[in-house]
């Protein structure tokens, strides 16, 4: 029975990382932030195997619908900054829910658990493209680095508030979704989470 229950996670992960790297695709920037940051609702399903099957599980739909958006897509660098940045987007979204929902299973709990994870991913990624991400993106592509008041305007005015938009969009759908699936929600958690 568990060997059962293990290939079958293996399975439905497989397939969530699959309709994860499709919803990928269809990507849309938001008028007046930067063209480069675009929304996309790959993060779906990654926050769906998250509350269903567990936080390693939401992580392992992140990693797969990235290293195949990575070979399918490839990089304007050749190194997958971009594909690392959504990753870690999508693990700093998705804990805090998955975490909080574990602990409040209502709908309460998860809109609380994606405000949470929202706030969470604004920040985190505001400090790590600061830190990390931008300067290693103008290295790779042979920029001019961005630094002093740009590099300030671009987080506070650019990606700070995007990240803070694109999770409430995902907020929504994903409130409507827990809404209309709950009783799907309930039976996976109870055969993944509850053994």
């Amino acid at each position: 029975m568990k060997k059962n229950v293990k290939l079958q996670s293996f399975i439905t992960i497989g397939m969530l990382s699959s309709i994860s790297f499709l919803l990928m695709l269809f990507n849309f920037p938001i008028p007046p932030f930067p063209a480069f940051l675009e929304v996309d609702f790959s993060d779906m399903p990654a926050l769906l195997a998250a509350i269903t099957m567990g936080p390693v599980a939401g992580i392992l739909v992140e990693l797969f619908k990235n290293v195949l958006d990575w070979i399918f897509s490839g990089t304007p660098t050749g190194v997958p900054v971009g594909h690392m940045a959504n990753f870690v987007t999508g693990i700093l979204f998705i804990l805090p829910v998955s975490f909080i929902f574990n602990r409040f299973k209502t709908i309460a709990g998860l809109v609380g658990g994606l405000a949470i994870g929202t706030v969470v991913m604004a920040v985190g990624m505001s400090v790590l493209n600061y830190a990390v991400f931008l300067p290693m993106y103008t290295y790779f592509l042979g920029m001019e680095p961005v630094v002093g008041d740009s590099l300030y305007k671009m987080i506070v005015a650019g990606i700070l508030p995007f990240n803070i938009v694109k999770g409430i969009l995902l907020t929504g759908i994903m409130a409507l979704l827990f809404t209309t699936m709950r009783k799907w929600i309930d039976r996976q958690r109870s055969m993944y989470i509850a053994k």
